[in-house]
């Protein structure tokens, strides 16, 4: 069984707007910042903003497969590798214009 780290109480404000969403979504404010702190100083946690269909798809497909972000790693990779292909083919065509 592991050990708890100390637990320590702050105060901070947020807007109401902010307030309403958390409380709508049912999230304990205390876990979703402990949460967050945890990724931002992560060594192995990455964030990506997307639209909101792309984040659909990912909350359905991980909520109905038991997915979990591990299993996306592998295709992310090479979705990385196709998008430094890319650009690298976007590179080598401007300078080959350049050097006309």
């Amino acid at each position: 069984m592991t050990e708890r780290s100390p637990i320590k109480r702050i105060s901070i404000m947020i807007r109401e707007d902010q307030y309403e969403q958390l409380s709508k979504a049912g999230l304990n404010m205390s876990a979703f910042i402990r949460d967050l702190i945890e990724d931002h100083f992560s060594e192995d946690v990455i964030t990506l903003r997307v639209t909101k269909k792309s984040k659909a798809l990912y909350e359905r497909v991980v909520t109905n497969t038991g997915a979990a972000d591990a299993d996306i790693e592998p295709f992310l990779a090479d979705v990385l590798r196709k998008l430094l292909d890319e650009r690298l083919s976007k590179i080598k065509e401007l300078k080959s214009e350049l050097e006309k």
